[in-house]
This record gives C-alpha cells, sequence and structure tokens, in this order.
C-alpha cells in the first residue's frame, strides 16, 4: 500500500514485482551514470578555453561514441526481454480466476469450483469501516492463496477497462470481446489495493481492485463458506 509522500514504487508483493524493481534499480543506474557524464562534460567544455583538435576529429572517439550507446542499449535490452518472458509465462496454474469489467465493478468468477462467482464494489464512504481506506476498499474482496500461481482472465463487458494491482506487478487490459491473460503468485499474505487504469467514463476512479492473500488452508474454508451459502 503506498503511503503519503512516497516517491518511489509500492513493496513487491510478487516475484515479478521484485524483478522489475530490480530491472527499474538497473535502468536508473545507467541513467545517472549517462547524465553525469554529460553534465561533466558540458562543464568542462564552458570552463576551458582549450580544445584540442586531434579530439574533435579522432575516428577513434567516433567509433567509441558509436559502440558504447549500443553495449548500454544491450545491457537494458536483455533483462527487460527476459522480464517480459517471465510475465507471460503460465506454468501450471492452481488456480484460474476471471474477472469482468462493468461501468463500474468488478465482477469476479473462480472457474475451477462449479459456482463462485461475485461482484465487488467500492464501499462509500459513509460506509467505511474505521481504518479501512476511501474509494479503495471494496465489499467483496478477491481472495487468493498465496505462494501459488493464479491466472486471472480479463475481459470487459461494456468498454475498456484496465485491471491493475501495482504490489504484485499487473496491469491487463479488460477488453470487450477479447479474453487477456496474466499470472502471478503473491509472496505474502496481506491486502493489496489496486484501481482501473484506463478511463472508462464518469465513474472511472470509483471502481477499486482488492486482492486479500491468505494461507491455502484459509482460502479453502473461505471457498467452502461462499458455496454452502
Amino acid at each position: 500500500m503506498a503511503h503519503p509522500s512516497q516517491l518511489g514504487f509500492q513493496d513487491a508483493a510478487s516475484p515479478i514485482m521484485e524483478e522489475l524493481l530490480h530491472f527499474h534499480d538497473h535502468t536508473l543506474m545507467i541513467v545517472f551514470l549517462i547524465s553525469a557524464f554529460v553534465l561533466y562534460t558540458i562543464t568542462l567544455m564552458i570552463t576551458t578555453s582549450l580544445t584540442h583538435t586531434n579530439t574533435m576529429d579522432a575516428q577513434e572517439v567516433e567509433m567509441i561514441w558509436t559502440i558504447l550507446p549500443a553495449i548500454i542499449l544491450i545491457m537494458i535490452a536483455l533483462p527487460s526481454l527476459r522480464i517480459l518472458y517471465l510475465m507471460d509465462e503460465v506454468n501450471n496454474p492452481h488456480l484460474t480466476i476471471k474477472t469482468l469489467g462493468h461501468q463500474w465493478y468488478w465482477s469476479y468468477e473462480y472457474t475451477d469450483y462449479e459456482d463462485l462467482a461475485f461482484d465487488s464494489y467500492m464501499v462509500p464512504t459513509q460506509d467505511l469501516a474505521p481504518g479501512s481506506f476511501r474509494l479503495l476498499e471494496v465489499d467483496n474482496r478477491m481472495v487468493v492463496p498465496m505462494e501459488s500461481p493464479i491466472r486471472m482472465l480479463i475481459s470487459a463487458e461494456d468498454v475498456l477497462h484496465s485491471w491493475a494491482v501495482p504490489a504484485l506487478g499487473i496491469k491487463t487490459d479488460a477488453i470487450p470481446g477479447r479474453l487477456n491473460q496474466t499470472t502471478f503468485i503473491t509472496s505474502h499474505p496481506g491486502l493489496f489495493y489496486g484501481q482501473c487504469s484506463e478511463i472508462c467514463g464518469s465513474n472511472h476512479s470509483f471502481m477499486p481492485i482488492v486482492v486479500e492473500a491468505v494461507p491455502l488452508q484459509h482460502f479453502e474454508n473461505w471457498s467452502m463458506t461462499l458455496l454452502s451459502a
């Protein structure tokens, strides 16, 4: 969960988000080094009136400033491609959940169970329990077992939506007539908040997402309670 005046990302709650944070730090360090070198070069050229003609026209320098950017781009591209493949990989999910975006709420269907589906609406401000987050709390949370591969099938019924949970490193568009797929593993129990990240109408800001990760035994008890209700 983000806190006021936070400048960085939320704490990672999935292996994919941990990889994304490492890649962000890796790329940011490269950007800092390049920026510092360029600033140093500009400062040097401004503060000194002496130039070396061989330096300005040397072929070796041209080779260096052609090859070096290519090497830097490769250093950025290879980790990026690795994470892209990891995000698209779906290996033997333990649970499949289908979510549909509506104007303006989410509906969830646990396809491995015969009749386990519900709608998830934002809790109005006047009905919030003490300690709950305004515009982020819902009446029915999406409960998942922790440390288990979860496959999400995401679509929409009316207009474009986007199912996004920053702590899990997930942001997948919900498109009418199309079924998108993503996967995640929660590394620890907790509540992970998200929101629709595609402008979908007047109440776009009022369709939050809450993922509750619990131990497997608690998930089984929760599912049996809903199925017997």
